[in-house]
């Protein structure tokens, strides 16, 4: 228990002093969330939404090809991922190898079913008067769309949240594509894991406790959100 104690101690001190190769890892890590969730909010939430609202031949088996990328192997992806933008892959020539970009697609491929089927569960889960209601209204069309994506708002922002969480904490993808490349390519995660098996408990603790504030600030902003728009 006082290794513990110990270590939670440097690590404070760590944050404090901001040791440049903790911070690097951090950065990195807020470089390659931040392309991945854009993407994968960019293409989930419509695809998403689509999926959810729309009536159309093989809807329902995008539907089950969509949850079943849910539980996608962080590792498989990661294998995946380096077979195509390898030197010998597809998309070799863009040398997107142990590079943040790599990381960030694979992240996305990780985020993206998570963000298209919560929005597709968001909006099927509607009250089927909703629409009804709308019409009424004289809404119609794209109207009518956009008027349904507004109510599922928050269950949309829940699936980004969700998608986040996965993103932020994953380990295999990046470990795989981005190399773990010290003041490049090492994320949060990685670092967490290179540490830790050296024994340096209070690099792993600091790491780890950037990574509960980035958790609680996303869900700080999602709770003001929600307060400004007046929903519980």
């Amino acid at each position: 228990m006082d290794y513990l104690l110990e270590g939670l101690h440097t690590a404070l001190l760590l944050l404090v002093s901001g040791q440049p190769e903790t911070w690097s890892a951090v950065w990195a890590t807020v470089q390659v969330t931040l392309m991945s969730m854009a993407a994968s909010l960019t293409l989930g939430i419509p695809l998403g939404f689509v999926l959810g609202y729309a009536s159309f031949p093989g809807r329902k088996t995008l539907r089950l090809i969509s949850d079943t990328l849910l539980a996608f192997p962080t590792v498989l992806i990661g294998l995946l991922v380096y077979a195509l933008i390898c030197r010998r892959g597809p998309f070799g020539d863009y040398e997107l190898l142990f590079t943040l970009t790599g990381i960030a697609i694979g992240q996305t491929v990780l985020a993206l079913p998570i963000v298209a089927s919560l929005t597709a569960q968001a909006v099927e889960s509607q009250d089927a008067r909703l629409r009804q209601t709308l019409r009424t209204l004289g809404a119609d069309g794209l109207d009518l769309a956009l008027g349904c994506l507004h109510e599922a708002r928050f269950s949309v922002i829940l699936a980004g949240l969700n998608a986040f969480g996965r993103v932020v904490t994953e380990v295999g993808i990046s470990m795989m594509v981005g190399g773990n490349i010290k003041w490049d390519t090492r994320t949060i995660t990685t670092a967490i894991t290179l540490e830790t098996g050296k024994g340096e408990f209070a690099v792993g603790i600091a790491l780890g406790l950037i990574l509960l504030l980035m958790a609680f600030g996303v869900n700080l902003g999602l709770v003001l959100v929600k307060r400004k728009a007046g929903v519980r």
